[in-house]
């Protein structure tokens, strides 16, 4: 039921506290996004790449790549998005393009979600921090909040209908596996782009590196 609940727990907070917080800047959000991405990091080292080399060998390595290459590709749409990097037009009417690359991140990370015990929690610290930028931008882009609300459900319930996918149709259930390489690809995309992205003038930051280390630490007490 976690699987379910989770990312859609994540969008939801995401959004409210943006609405009741009302930040100008998203500097503490930048901080969570440094130690979400650490505990993806973690628990796709310590249990999904383990767990799909085990049973497939290193044949799966190539789905582990084509993962990344994906990831790339759809942050050549998203312009980084997936990562915290959200650059919103007002002019330029709703970032649809932004949008749909971040719901197909999200079914995708859904589809494997139930074959590894610790996927949720990794999933919901992810989506939680990029739904409290996307819903930062998207209000600031005085769209009607209607139209907003509407569009992060959606974006909400992408990653619950991977999951119900996967558990429902054989042709997702069979493939399991290279799904799960797949995604797991993405996941080192995205969260090492997360952890070792320099920060302004490559200066050290000592903040976002305590950010890091916790979220490496709560990765490997929930698995241990």
């Amino acid at each position: 039921m976690n699987n379910y609940i989770l990312p859609i727990a994540a969008v939801v907070l995401g959004g409210l506290s943006i609405l009741i917080w009302k930040p100008k800047e998203l500097r503490s959000v930048k901080l969570l996004l440094a130690f979400s991405g650490a505990f993806l990091l973690s628990i796709t080292v310590l249990e999904m790449l383990p767990n799909v080399y085990q049973s497939h060998g290193v044949v799966v390595g190539y789905w582990v790549l084509g993962g990344m290459v994906l990831q790339l590709f759809l942050e050549s749409i998203s312009k980084g998005a997936e990562h915290g990097h959200i650059h919103i037009n007002q002019s330029s009417g709703f970032p649809w393009a932004i949008w749909i690359s971040l719901c197909f991140h999200s079914l995708l990370e859904g589809i494997p979600m139930h074959y590894h015990d610790h996927m949720a929690i990794g999933v919901f610290l992810h989506k939680l921090p990029i739904a409290m930028l996307l819903s930062f931008f998207l209000l600031q882009s005085q769209r009607p909040k209607i139209q907003v609300a509407i569009l992060f459900l959606i974006f909400g319930m992408s990653t619950p209908i991977g999951t119900y996918l996967s558990s429902s149709y054989t042709i997702f259930s069979d493939a399991y596996i290279e799904l799960s390489a797949l995604v797991a690809g993405m996941f080192l995309h995205v969260s090492t782009t997360i952890l070792f992205e320099s920060a302004d003038g490559h200066r050290f930051n000592t903040t976002k590196t305590i950010a890091i280390l916790l979220g490496i630490a709560f990765a490997v007490l929930s698995i241990g």
